[in-house]
């Protein structure tokens, strides 16, 4: 027993020293450590203390203070409940023993008595923190355990306040540690003690070194956020600031919501004046001066350290962007202040210099907006007093603001022209809103072609010229007019379009007012020729030095020659127009016309040889087709090979898209006063020279006339030809005119040669006309035998077609597949096999179907003919479009190995040739 009565001794270590009095008797309970003792004197009040305040202690002597164990003066005391230890503590204790300075031995005896009373592990703290007073993790440990035994606690319970002493105990020790001190002052936040907090706040900067302050302020400024001590956040901020100035936005915030506006303002004015400065919140140079203008704006009375007006207008100088918010902004402060006057001429001055529409929208919404709520302002103040003086004031406030509105459209055009004064077509506009207001049309129109550069200029800007001088003879001032056009014609335009306009409206002026010589004369001089000649195109010489060869002047000029002047004059004007190489196809062919007119053929003709020379094609096809057609009808026949010659002239060199027309002339003139093979020459020329889809056409027209000047039997060649060098389509169409044909002439064997050639490009699942047709001739002239060649031909064919798997395939597809049934029913009792598979079972069959088919002998036709008729040549079997008909004078030696003599009862009543 005499281990455990020296656990019993080192577990009270303060017995017999009789005193009942707090850690540090003597003093306050928020005194700092020092003034009492240290963890584990005597002097304590915990549990074991001598005070004899828990349960069991009769006097403040401990058992064992007088005598060891086993004493035997007096009867046996009982034996305290904190005293006694079961058997695991009992080996935690002797552990203790042999390591008294081991932390891992006192966690672990702390750990196992976790769960236990709090007094005895609060005790045991103190007996673990007397023999290591300088180890923080049992100092944290043990803060923490007394400030979990407190939570949830009225803060005025004393236990607070010996938690609190504990802090103060363990901070004699831990004060360089950042976490006791921050888990300290949030201990006391939460008790809401103001003053001790703030003064704790103090303590830790003052110990902790300055690399770890940024631990603390975070803190200490939400302390001073949560109570409204608005003096004392603004000393603890402007002490934050020294050390971490880029918060400043923090205390700007902190003195907004405070409603400090004046510091607020002269901090945010330091933040925009600071260059160096960088917004922890991501905020522009322009969103600080923006909320400083804001600021400003919203509360001018109590800002009075800084100048709004000066600072706001220094952002309209800096902030070119925002002119509009920042002009309303200085508006705005004005309004607050009560200095309406001051502000509605910020708006005009506002309205008179920005330079973007948005701007001058938030400028003038704003501007309305004030002016009626002043008219609202002065309607409720009238109805409480009446008087004329009110009335009449009301009435002003309501024509200033009518006069606002109408303004606003030419407020509008005077931005845009600030952003553009070379912008023609707003200078229009502007004198558009000037309508009826004749002083103020002369003098924008003034303004204009003042401001205009028509080398910088948007639109054109001859327009405004010639609207001033219209407005001038509109109101019937014609000299004006003339003066404004004339000084039109010095100016330096870009352009020599603009120009010409300038000197043509010149001319229309005076046409519109008769003085038909004066307009001769006007046009006249402004095609002379200047003194320093230069090319049309080149920008480096002035528009008057180019304006001679302006196109558009000369052809107003030769229009009004050809009304107003002579013969010679319009003929000297045209033949400069050609000499300046200026002219257009259709100022050839007028020139032309105009010679024509006036008896002149030889020289309208000579007219439209140089018009030729001047262009190639395919401009000069109208002139082409003019001259010669003009030609033909003026000589006819007369002049037959000049009339040749002008049309190979023509046709060398013409493009494919314009040769049929020509071509057609020619051969009219050849038919007409020519020879007929000439023009067949000219026709099959045409064939070859026109375009592929324009062939066919020309085919039919050179069949019809070979038909018309040779019979219709000299068409056979031609169209032998065609169909030879045509497309499918169209042979397949001059196929059946050629058959009809040869049909109509009692050639049947040719019609059935023809057909049976046709027959190789007809698909009978697309052409089935062409098969009715050909049916539909056998069945008038044809046998039995015939027909049945020509079922066996068109099984070939469609077998030929069908050779291809894929095409079959995708075709089937497409036919069953609108069918009830499925691909699968083309092979009934076989549902198993593939679709695929079916189907080229399918195309296998057909094409063994044609094989057979095919015939062992050539084909033979019978001929519609009475005796002595002969065998045609058997048709060839390779190419079918290139094979030739046998014909009736040469028929081919080669007899085909088989015929059937047919009686002569089939062919009718046919007559032999």
């Amino acid at each position: 027993m005499a281990a455990a009565a020296e656990m019993a001794a080192r577990e009270e270590p303060g017995a017999g020293s009789g005193s009942g009095s707090e850690p540090g008797s003597g003093s306050e309970p928020g005194a700092e450590p020092g003034a009492g003792s240290e963890p584990g004197s005597g002097s304590g009040s915990e549990p074991g203390s001598g005070s004899g305040s828990e349960p069991g202690s009769g006097s403040g002597a401990e058992p064992g203070a007088g005598a060891g164990p086993g004493a035997g003066a007096g009867p046996a005391r009982p034996e305290r409940p904190e005293l006694s230890f079961e058997e695991e503590e009992v080996q935690h204790e002797e552990e203790l023993l042999r390591n008294p300075f081991s932390v891992r031995c006192w966690l672990r005896y702390i750990q196992a008595r976790h769960k236990g009373p709090r007094h005895r592990l609060n005790l045991l703290y103190e007996r673990a923190l007397r023999e290591l007073p300088g180890s923080y993790k049992l100092w944290y440990q043990y803060l923490r355990q007394r400030r979990h035994q407190v939570k949830g606690r009225c803060p005025t319970d004393p236990a607070f306040e010996e938690a609190n002493a504990v802090h103060e105990r363990a901070l004699v020790f831990m004060h360089k540690m950042p976490r006791i001190w921050l888990d300290y002052c949030q201990f006391l936040v939460d008790q809401g003690r103001v003053t001790r907090t703030r003064r704790t706040f103090d303590r830790a900067l003052r110990a902790l070194p300055i690399t770890q302050h940024h631990r603390v302020w975070p803190l200490y400024l939400q302390f001073v956020r949560r109570h409204p001590l608005p003096e004392t956040a603004v000393r603890v901020y402007r002490r934050f600031l020294k050390l971490s100035p880029e918060s400043a936005e923090e205390y700007v915030g902190y003195l907004v919501a405070a409603g400090r506006w004046d510091e607020a303002a002269r901090r945010l004015a330091q933040l925009v004046n600071d260059e160096r400065f960088v917004s922890k919140e991501g905020k522009s140079n322009y969103q600080l001066w923006q909320e400083l203008c804001e600021l400003l704006s919203q509360h001018p009375e109590a800002v009075r350290s800084l100048d709004a007006g000066a600072i706001i207008r220094g952002g309209l100088t800096r902030f070119t962007d925002q002119r509009g918010r920042l002009w309303g902004a200085l508006a705005d402060c004005y309004i607050r202040s009560g200095h309406f006057e001051k502000a509605r001429d910020v708006y005009e001055e506002a309205v008179q210099t920005v330079m973007t529409v948005r701007d001058f929208t938030q400028v003038f919404d704003s501007y309305a907006q004030f002016e009626e709520s002043v008219i609202a302002a002065r309607m409720e103040t009238g109805t409480a007093r009446d008087g004329d003086e009110e009335e009449v004031e009301l009435e002003l406030r309501l024509a200033r603001f009518e006069a606002l509105m109408s303004r606003r459209p030419l407020l509008l055009n005077s931005v845009l022209l600030r952003q553009n004064p070379h912008n023609v077509h707003e200078w229009h506009k502007r004198v558009q809103l000037y309508e009826g207001r004749p002083e103020q049309i002369i003098k924008t129109y003034t303004e204009a072609v003042r401001t205009v550069d028509p080398l910088q200029a948007t639109g054109r800007p001859h327009g405004l010229w010639v609207a001033f001088a219209r407005f001038y003879e509109d109101n019937g001032q014609l000299d004006d007019a003339r003066t404004i056009l004339t000084k039109a014609t010095r100016v330096r335009f870009r352009h020599v379009e603009d120009l010409a306009a300038i000197w043509c409206e010149f001319g229309e002026m005076e046409l519109r007012h008769h003085n038909y010589e004066e307009a001769l004369r006007i046009l006249r001089k402004a095609t002379a020729l200047p003194a320093r000649r230069a090319e049309y195109f080149d920008s480096s010489e002035p528009v008057q030095n180019r304006l001679y060869k302006s196109l558009k002047v000369w052809a107003m000029l030769a229009d009004l020659e050809e009304s107003l002047g002579t013969f010679q004059s319009t003929k000297a004007v045209y033949d400069r127009i050609l000499d300046l190489r200026i002219a257009t196809p259709q100022i050839v062919i007028n020139y032309g016309l105009f010679l024509e007119e006036h008896g002149y053929f030889e020289e309208s003709f000579k007219a439209y040889e140089r018009g030729i020379a001047l262009f190639r094609w395919p401009n000069v096809a109208d002139v082409w087709h003019t001259y010669l057609s003009k030609f033909v009808a003026r000589y006819g026949g007369r002049k037959l090979e000049r009339a040749r010659d002008l049309f190979e002239q023509a046709l060398d060199g013409c493009p494919p898209a314009y040769a049929k027309t020509i071509f057609l002339l020619y051969a009219g003139l050849e038919e007409r006063w020519g020879l007929a093979r000439h023009a067949m020459g000219v026709y099959e020329r045409a064939t070859r020279a026109v375009l592929p889809h324009q062939r066919h056409e020309m085919f039919n027209i050179y069949i019809k006339r070979a038909a018309e000047l040779y019979g219709v039997t000299h068409t056979r060649p031609i169209y032998q030809k065609a169909i030879e060098e045509l497309g499918d389509d169209a042979a397949r169409e001059l196929c059946l005119r050629f058959a009809d044909m040869e049909c109509k002439l009692g050639e049947v064997d040719r019609a059935r040669a023809i057909y049976t050639y046709c027959s190789q490009i007809c698909d009978p699942r697309i052409t089935a006309t062409f098969w009715q047709t050909w049916k539909d001739f056998e069945i008038r002239h044809g046998n039995e035998d015939t027909i049945r060649e020509m079922l066996r031909i068109k099984r070939s064919v469609q077998a030929t077609y069908n050779t291809q798997v894929n095409f079959m395939a995708s075709q089937m597809l497409k036919v069953y597949s609108n069918a009830t049934g499925t691909v699968s029913d083309l092979a009934p009792g076989q549902s198993g096999l593939d679709d695929m598979k079916l189907l080229e079972q399918r195309a296998e069959q057909m094409a063994a179907e044609a094989q057979r088919d095919v015939p062992k002998a050539k084909v033979l036709f019978v001929r519609a003919e009475g005796r002595g008729r002969r065998w045609p040549p058997c048709p060839s079997r390779g190419t079918p479009r290139r094979s030739t008909w046998g014909t009736r004078t040469s028929p081919s030696p080669t007899r085909c190995s088989w015929s059937k003599q047919v009686p002569a009862s089939v062919f009718g009543g046919l007559k032999d040739d």
